[in-house]
């Protein structure tokens, strides 16, 4: 009998480290290529933005960069879609709330 194949084995890749990245100031362990989005979801983490006139719960919806759901303020930076952005060693993710911006009234 064979040994099972997997994708490493296939590929003999040897998968960089993981890392961590905070979100609301709490650690979460991050893979090489991940997105911020996929690293909140590896964490058991949904919800990183909230509506601007409700307050809802928002995270990810469509996946691929297309809504504005998933929006996140990354390293102090606002309306960074998180399905799009890859996550970096000591990245600071912070929950969104409304639209993301201090300078506009609305």
């Amino acid at each position: 009998m064979r040994p099972a194949r997997t994708p490493f084995s296939l590929a003999r890749a040897t998968p960089e480290p993981p890392f961590e990245i905070t979100f609301d100031g709490r650690p979460v362990t991050a893979l090489p290529g991940q997105t911020i989005a996929a690293v909140l979801w590896a964490g058991g983490i949904l919800s990183w933005r909230t509506t601007r006139r409700e307050g809802r719960p928002r995270g990810a919806f469509c996946g691929i960069g297309s809504c504005f759901d998933c929006l996140a303020t990354v390293n102090s930076v606002p309306n960074q879609r998180a399905c799009l952005v890859p996550a970096r060693p000591g990245d600071r993710v912070t929950t969104q709330e409304g639209h993301g911006r201090a300078d506009l009234t609305v």
